[in-house]
């Protein structure tokens, strides 16, 4: 997007500006515009930073499933190994 403060300036002009307050409105809203504007290549640099840090999170949480996963297996197996010891307990009575 481009702003024309050439074209700007001649419609501050028709609209009873003079010439230097339509040059200097028009510069002034170039530069606010031009500082509010976000281009192609910063999008694309923001959202490979978004990317990366995303893949950063997703490797992290596998690794938390990963050892949550192992915690509960080894948690079921004790309760398995008890029950087994449990049962024949009972069965010895």
């Amino acid at each position: 997007m481009t702003f024309d403060t050439l074209e700007f300036s001649r419609r501050l002009k028709n609209a009873g500006f003079t010439e230097q307050q339509a040059e200097v409105l028009a510069q002034a809203t170039r530069d606010h515009v031009t500082d509010e504007m976000v281009t192609k290549s910063f999008l694309k640099s923001e959202l490979q930073k978004l990317d990366q840090k995303l893949e950063s999170e997703v490797e992290k949480l596998g690794s938390e499933i990963e050892r949550q996963s192992m915690q509960l297996t080894i948690r079921m197996g004790t309760i398995a190994v008890a029950v087994v010891g449990a049962l024949a307990a009972i069965i010895k009575l």
